[in-house]
């Protein structure tokens, strides 16, 4: 998805084989390249691309289709989308502005009688191998069990909610955000392994 020209690929084919579709799910992502640096505007520019663009253009490319068959469309995205936390910033930049969008989608399809859902899945870190080595003696968070996570986000777009936090534990962290910002910023310090981000 670095491309742009590949999310019109996808939706195009899914379009001729399956001849419509029912439910999108996104759940693609992308790290900082090799060779960039965390807080370079090439680095950042490429995970603009990879985890909001290509999102915005499946979506954008995907939704006249959604709308004809009153289907589903499924986001998933990351609890650094809703709680900034240290060493992050481009990949939490991405996300923010990917939870943004499609809350203000969903509220758009809700005014013009739309009827696509759109659920958003807010997870944590999950216990793939990629995952794990990149936060490696960043963060002492506990890896949630990835095929757990994923019958999560089917529940979410089966039933058609507006949003799935996993493990359940985020989204009271989530409210803590807006409610107790002191107490929020002790938790997610609690999860940081800040002497081996300074020594980094």
């Amino acid at each position: 998805m670095a491309s742009r020209e590949v999310p019109e690929l996808v939706v195009q084919f899914a379009l001729d084989k399956l001849g419509g579709l029912d439910y999108l799910v996104l759940n693609h992502l992308g790290a900082a390249p090799a060779g960039t640096r965390a807080h370079s505007a090439p680095g950042t520019r490429w995970l603009m691309q990879v985890n909001l663009l290509s999102y915005v253009q499946l979506t954008s490319l995907a939704l006249p289709s959604l709308t004809d068959s009153k289907g589903s469309l499924v986001v998933v995205s990351s609890l650094l989308g809703r709680v900034p936390a240290s060493f992050s910033s481009p990949y939490s930049a991405a996300k923010f502005a990917l939870d943004s969008f499609f809350g203000a989608l969903q509220r758009e399809l809700r005014v013009q009688d739309v009827n696509v859902a759109i659920t958003r899945c807010v997870l944590g870190l999950q216990d793939r191998a990629s995952a794990k080595e990149g936060v490696r003696g960043v963060t002492r968070a506990q890896a949630a069990p990835g095929p757990k996570a994923a019958l999560a986000v089917i529940r979410g777009g089966a039933t058609r909610v507006s949003h799935v936090f996993y493990p359940w534990r985020f989204h009271v962290l989530c409210l803590l955000r807006a409610w107790l910002p002191h107490p929020r910023a002790w938790f997610v310090r609690q999860e940081l392994n800040v002497t081996a981000t300074a020594a980094a």
